[in-house]
């Protein structure tokens, strides 16, 4: 049964599969991803791993942390993150996973923080219609009516309306993997990802 990894975003470009066709791509690169807990049913109430990623100086790690990754060795990580399993016992404390976890041809879901656009109005948030441009018209981007007045007398929760757009976490499914170079820890995903440069993604299999 396969972990995932995290990997950064370095960017998308381009390229050409067998009968030429153009395919947007995003290359990835990983670093050291090591396995640094192993939970159970028995003992945490659920099956999965916490890998840990993004490697710091111990020095620059607090106590309880440097607690936890003693038994890894002199390493120090600074994040962590979980992935479910179906049988914990295949796998070891301080296990590398690499990109040799995933195949050419292989379905990935992949998660990641998106972009954020800051506070938009309602046309870019949710795609409202506009208003009439000519005619006397002077409702030419507002939202309209937000609920009546008597009753309820209120807004509803949840009521489509301006506000931040963007920098909340995304998933995508069937993500296909088109290339993997394990020498240089480069994994090549076909379309786009969540995030900008240098955003740190999850990267797992569609099934676990």
């Amino acid at each position: 049964m396969q972990a995932g990894l995290f990997a950064k975003k370095i960017g998308m470009t381009q390229i050409f599969d067998e009968s030429g066709k153009v395919l947007p791509v995003t290359i990835l690169k990983t670093g050291l991803c090591q396995i640094s807990q192993i939970k159970t049913v028995t003992t945490d109430g659920y099956n999965a791993v916490q890998v840990a990623y993004g490697e710091e100086k111990l020095e620059k790690i607090n106590r309880p942390i440097q607690g936890h990754l003693k038994k890894l060795g002199d390493r120090g990580f600074k994040s962590f993150g979980e992935f479910r399993v179906s049988k914990p016992e295949d796998f070891k404390l301080g296990q590398v996973i690499n990109v040799n976890t995933f195949s050419v041809g292989q379905k990935v879901r992949v998660t990641g923080k998106s972009i954020g656009k800051g506070f938009c109005g309602n046309q870019k948030r949710h795609n409202f219609s506009r208003g009439p441009m000519t005619h006397g018209s002077k409702n030419h981007r507002l939202p309209g009516s937000i609920g009546a007045g008597s009753t309820p007398g209120r807004v509803y929760p949840g009521k489509k309306m301006a506000g931040q757009l963007g920098g909340g976490m995304v998933t995508l499914k069937n993500t296909e993997v088109l290339y993997v170079n394990s020498d240089d820890n480069i994994l090549v995903l076909k379309g786009s990802v969540p995030g900008k440069k240098n955003t740190v993604l999850k990267i797992q299999s569609q099934k676990y």
